[in-house]
């Protein structure tokens, strides 16, 4: 409206200067020849004049058409602006709209995290028990473990957490799926976490920490089968000292997380570890029950105890560890006679680059130092590792099994590529 007023306005003055230009122009030319009567002015001069008027009028009309034109475009802006604030208002009420909707899926992502890891080689097996070969021995692709994790977050304090495990029962013959960790948990401060349910056991999870390598072999504990990596009960851990002292406690059915049945007394495992310098870790640890084989029922003959010991370093993919256990009568709670074992384990790796590693590992055990003294278990490995990428790693790896006493001898070597994937 303001710009058709302003077009109005000096279209009228263009036409009163127009007007005034002819008025003095016709006045000019009757004085002029009022004069002519009188003087002898020539007559090229007025024609001149009269020329330059002309000019002066066209100009003044092109003039008034370049504002016509600005005029408009001035008009059509401004009609698409309105047209462009008509469709940020239904954009802002659309959005409005749709806030409530963002609202839960951003809550969804906040308070839930999904991650997942998985175990893989494909490789050439050879087992041999007294110099003949075994139903292990052949080549194929395997996925020893596949774990799925999902945690919900309530608030700051309170989280639930529910890892899937899958892997191959060779007394089966196929593959299982289990539920390795369902448990709630409260974070009440760094020092004080509490779990209720299937949870982490203090020792074997915090052994892989440090060692690294679990894609490609157990830890001592867990090949040996002198533990659990997870069981049914309570849990407490935190970390004290800035960090620098840390603790875990687990009173649990000791069955394992596979075997979440009652027994009639529950058993204990915990750990202390200390950190004198960064990335170093000398702990401590024990277990004692009855593994969860006493019930109303059956009455367990001894109570199954370990000692544990680890002294470690690791720093991205240079490391170096050490690991002691000593059991007693792990194999014989409901059997009248005792036993012991014991071993260590010793494992390193040196990082070139931080995608190119080497690593070896040696075990020496006595699995059963009063029934079967003969019997030993070296066990070793090597291999060169490239982290392709974040979450993605390869090895090429040889290992060598030697399990041997007074009347049996089975060795199991084992070449391949194993990789783990963690999401």
């Amino acid at each position: 409206m303001k710009s058709n007023l302003l077009a109005m306005a000096v279209a009228i003055g263009l036409g009163a200067t127009s007007v005034s230009a002819n008025a003095a122009t016709h006045h000019y030319h009757h004085r002029v020849a009022s004069v002519a009567v009188v003087t002898t002015a020539p007559a090229s001069n007025m024609a001149a004049e009269l020329a330059m008027r002309d000019r002066e009028i066209a100009e003044l009309k092109s003039a008034l058409a370049t504002v016509e034109a600005k005029v408009e475009e001035l008009d059509q802006r401004t009609d698409a602006q309105s047209d462009v604030n008509t469709g940020t208002a239904q954009a802002v009420e659309k959005l409005q709209a749709d806030a409530p909707k963002v609202d839960k899926l951003a809550k969804l992502v906040n308070d839930n995290s999904v991650t997942g890891k998985l175990f893989i080689d494909i490789s050439d097996l050879s087992q041999k028990k007294n110099g003949v070969k075994t139903a292990n021995t052949g080549n194929g692709l395997d996925v020893k473990r596949a774990y799925v994790s999902v945690t919900h977050n309530f608030n700051d304090i309170w989280s639930a957490n529910v890892t899937t495990d899958f892997n191959y029962i060779a007394a089966d013959g196929e593959t299982q799926l289990f539920i390795k960790k369902a448990y709630l948990q409260g974070k009440f401060s760094d020092a004080f976490v509490f779990r209720a349910g299937s949870a982490e056991m203090p020792w074997i999870p915090f052994v892989e920490n440090y060692y690294g390598n679990r894609y490609v072999e157990n830890t001592l504990i867990d090949k040996q089968k002198q533990g659990n990596s997870a069981d049914w009960g309570v849990n407490a851990n935190g970390k004290l000292a800035d960090g620098r002292l840390d603790y875990s406690a687990s009173v649990v059915n000791g069955g394992g997380y596979k075997n979440p049945s009652r027994s009639k007394s529950m058993d204990f495992e915990g750990r202390i570890g200390y950190s004198p310098i960064d990335n170093t870790v000398i702990a401590i640890g024990g277990y004692s029950g009855d593994l969860g084989k006493e019930t109303q029922t059956t009455k367990a003959l001894h109570t199954a105890t370990r000692g544990d010991a680890l002294i470690a370093y690791a720093k991205g993919n240079t490391r170096i560890g050490a690991e002691y256990f000593e059991s007693n009568n792990w194999t014989t709670v409901l059997n009248p006679l005792t036993d012991k074992a014991d071993g260590y384990s010793l494992w390193g790796s040196y990082g070139f680059t931080d995608a190119l590693s080497v690593f070896g590992r040696y075990d020496s055990v006595k699995p059963s130092k009063n029934i079967d003294p003969s019997l030993k278990d070296k066990y070793y490995n090597f291999g060169l590792q490239w982290d392709v990428r974040k979450g993605l790693k390869v090895a090429a790896v040889y290992k060598n099994d030697d399990l041997k006493d007074n009347a049996n001898d089975q060795k199991t070597d084992e070449f391949g590529i194993f990789g783990e994937v963690a999401f």
